[in-house]
């Protein structure tokens, strides 16, 4: 089994991701959708918690070697941010959607430098606006960003491009390839229900819409 499928596995055993291809959920964004994702249920098995910290570090070590500080994205990301950062011995900050409104104002909480190479640390790449919103503060903030590590994405081709036209790379532990294969094989959908699956990720602004 491959690292992406190994991951993909853990996240299903502990329904981090559900698959509901026939009841649809709807997202923030109003789109609708047979699959949802909350990572944050991660930190709550201990085990699996530490299997994806591991990882997640491996990844780090060894396609990010020159990071000198990791930032993690408020809030799913924070988490994932600190335990890397500690494991690794590396500093650490994280970034808010928008400035604190009061105190000092803080958009990036946590002590950086001027021209320090930093990696950013997500839970989840979806369109990856959000994510790339993060990459523009820390940069503004005269950061060096080289890269993004995620947990999950969902491989749309929209943030594929956004993160390439931003000329930010970024790797996620697991993939929404991987996981359809992995819940076929572990015979969670169908293969009816996978061809639905991955129409949705063809189109998912217009899918399920009548």
């Amino acid at each position: 089994m491959t690292k992406e499928k190994s991951v993909a596995e853990k996240l299903l055993q502990i329904q981090a991701i559900k698959l509901s291809p026939q009841n649809p959920f709807t997202w923030a964004s109003g789109w609708k959708s047979p699959i949802y994702c909350d990572n944050r249920k991660v930190l709550s098995f201990p085990f699996i918690r530490d299997f994806i910290k591991s990882e997640m570090c491996n990844v780090i070590f060894e396609q990010f070697e020159d990071a000198e500080i990791l930032a993690g994205v408020a809030t799913a990301g924070i988490a994932w941010g600190a335990m890397a950062a500690d494991q690794l011995k590396l500093p650490y900050v994280y970034v808010r959607p928008k400035p604190k409104e009061h105190g000092l104002g803080n958009q990036i909480e946590g002590f950086y430098e001027q021209g320090q190479k930093v990696l950013v640390i997500e839970d989840l790449i979806s369109t990856g606006k959000s994510s790339l919103q993060v990459v523009d503060v820390l940069k503004n903030a005269g950061l060096q960003v080289i890269g993004m590590v995620s947990i999950f994405t969902y491989q749309f081709p929209e943030a594929t491009k956004a993160f390439e036209d931003a000329g930010i790379p970024y790797i996620s532990l697991t993939n929404y390839t991987n996981l359809i294969e992995t819940a076929l094989e572990k015979q969670i959908v169908s293969s009816d229900m996978q061809a639905i699956l991955m129409e949705w990720r063809n189109c998912p602004a217009t899918w399920g819409n009548v």
